[in-house]
């Protein structure tokens, strides 16, 4: 008998539309959706899944690996909503006692901090301990906590990615005093060098672990509830790979601006590019990114995240408030496109659609760019009024176009998302434009065919270890984590490798980032 093939459903969950494709074993798209995002985000999981397996008419046995990509967490961050009360020790006193934890931090969104202390320990740039561990203090902080039925806790220590002894001693306390069910967020697991942007980045990690829970546990039930129940489910990451329902919860900080890593794997899938700008249009904003080496270009700057600034892993991706749904407006003589749209309300709200809002996308159905919904609807637009939207359109592109660039000369752009009807055949800055087939459903392609990372971070002397000794051996513990994660040992290849001078350090020391990714299992 014949083993039957199996597939992977792939779901992106953006601001105006959620993405569901169907991938089969040789990593075709077997079927596509696009529906309209809906206010509570699982009811429209759920019709995106049903519709999907619908379209396909496969059996939802066959479908052996679910990924989700989605907002929940960013969400949380900027509309201050199923944040969770927190608790935050701070490793690093007499030291850092100067600067506060959350000390630039907006009041709407420190109040999920109820209790917050600094106490004495950390280490030196150089590994030295700084002050003794107070394990009276942090068994102290503890107590109090769970006295407050604070069920999430952040700890950062001073230089913790030198050294993390001190955060890892006060983990072990923290469940001992606390129970197993806390949850713990600890900076160097999470951040990079500067002690405050990395405790940020953890704070917002430990304040998201509800939210995460939620989420996780609500895609697992939406693929019950159509009788997916043997895939393996995984969840999209911003480095554009996945991770397991176990390293979601862990790490949901993770998952932030997931959707244009999603859409720049799918670019580079769908054109077969390694190296391009991809600009994702969707119905609310234009995602700009780089393409490099097939994946997407890591930030090397910190980045602001709800009015809170953070130094963990993020993509350098340029967004701006250009969409199928941005609002067309005319006055004495100029035109104006967006920065707001009427989002997932388009099918309700465009012109084309029977609605009473001037979007872009009527501007694109006037000019014959594309043919959406009723085009006779759109005949009325004042032709120099078009050409006037479509100019201010093809503007805004080609400014940040050439912002996100790092070099004058023309580059390959790679269009996905289904606002990319709004762009004509040439831009300013393009070499050669690229707008492949399955481009509106770009996102969610790049979540079902994503592969798994492992990252290695770490600081080392060259004084005490010799450079390829540790190159060596950063490059060996990536592709264990990459394993560990879910891939296959034989398909994991190192596909980035930095090794940084810190000038500031005494003696040779550097930081050495690898990463490694491979086909899931």
């Amino acid at each position: 008998m014949t083993k039957q093939s199996t597939y992977r459903l792939g779901i992106d969950v953006g601001g105006t539309n959620t993405d569901a494709v169907l991938i089969d074993e040789k990593l075709q798209v077997a079927a596509e959706v696009k529906l309209p995002t809906t206010s509570d985000v699982y009811s429209g999981i759920l019709a995106a899944i049903k519709a999907v397996l619908h379209t396909s008419g496969i059996d939802r046995e066959r479908i052996a690996k679910a990924m989700l990509g989605t907002t929940q967490c960013t969400n949380a961050i900027i509309e201050r909503k199923r944040l969770s009360k927190i608790g935050v020790l701070r490793i690093g006193a007499p030291a850092t006692l100067g600067i506060r934890p959350m000390v630039d931090w907006m009041d709407d969104l420190r109040v999920i901090a109820d209790k917050v202390e600094i106490i004495r320990g950390g280490f030196e740039y150089d590994g030295k301990e700084l002050a003794p561990f107070d394990e009276g203090a942090v068994r102290a902080f503890f107590e109090d906590c769970k006295k407050r039925g604070i069920q999430s806790v952040a700890i950062s220590q001073l230089f913790s990615v030198v050294r993390e002894d001190h955060e890892e001693r006060a983990a072990v306390i923290c469940r001992e005093v606390m129970g197993n069910g806390v949850y713990i967020s600890l900076s160097g697991k999470i951040g990079s060098m500067g002690l405050i942007e990395r405790e940020n980045a953890t704070i917002l990690n430990a304040a998201l672990y509800e939210v995460a829970q939620s989420f996780t546990e609500g895609f697992v039930n939406s693929l019950r509830d159509q009788g997916v129940n043997n895939a393996d489910v995984y969840f999209s990451q911003n480095d554009g790979t996945l991770m397991s329902m176990e390293q979601v919860r862990k790490y949901p900080i993770l998952t932030i601006a997931c959707g244009p890593t999603n859409s720049i794997r799918g670019a580079s899938y769908l054109s077969r590019l390694s190296n391009a700008v991809v600009i994702d249009i969707g119905g609310t904003t234009t995602d700009f990114g780089i393409l490099q080496n097939g994946f997407p270009r890591e930030s090397s700057v910190a980045v602001t995240i709800g009015g809170v600034r953070t130094n963990f892993r993020m993509p350098d991706v340029i967004s701006i408030g250009l969409g199928g749904g941005s609002i067309v407006r005319e006055k004495d003589g100029a035109v104006t496109v967006g920065p707001d749209s009427v989002g997932y309300r388009l099918t309700e709200k465009a012109l084309v659609f029977g609605g009473d809002t001037l979007t872009a996308t009527d501007i694109a159905v006037r000019l014959g760019l594309a043919r959406v919904g009723d085009p006779t609807k759109a005949a009325h637009i004042d032709q120099g009024l078009a050409e006037k939207a479509l100019t201010k359109i093809v503007e805004m592109v080609e400014e940040h176009l050439d912002s996100i660039k790092t070099s004058g000369e023309a580059v390959d752009v790679v269009l996905v998302g289904g606002g990319s009807i709004l762009l004509p055949d040439y831009i300013a800055g393009a070499k050669q434009l690229y707008k492949p087939e399955h481009f509106a459903v770009a996102n969610a392609i790049g979540s079902a065919i994503s592969k798994v990372s492992g990252a290695y971070e770490k600081l080392v002397s060259y004084d005490e270890t010799p450079r390829e000794k540790a190159l060596e051996t950063a490059k060996h513990d990536a592709i264990e984590l990459a394993v560990q994660a879910g891939a296959i040992r034989e398909t994991v290849e190192i596909i980035d490798v930095e090794d940084v001078p810190l000038q500031y350090h005494v003696g040779n020391t550097c930081r050495i980032k690898v990463k490694a990714a491979g086909e899931l299992t």
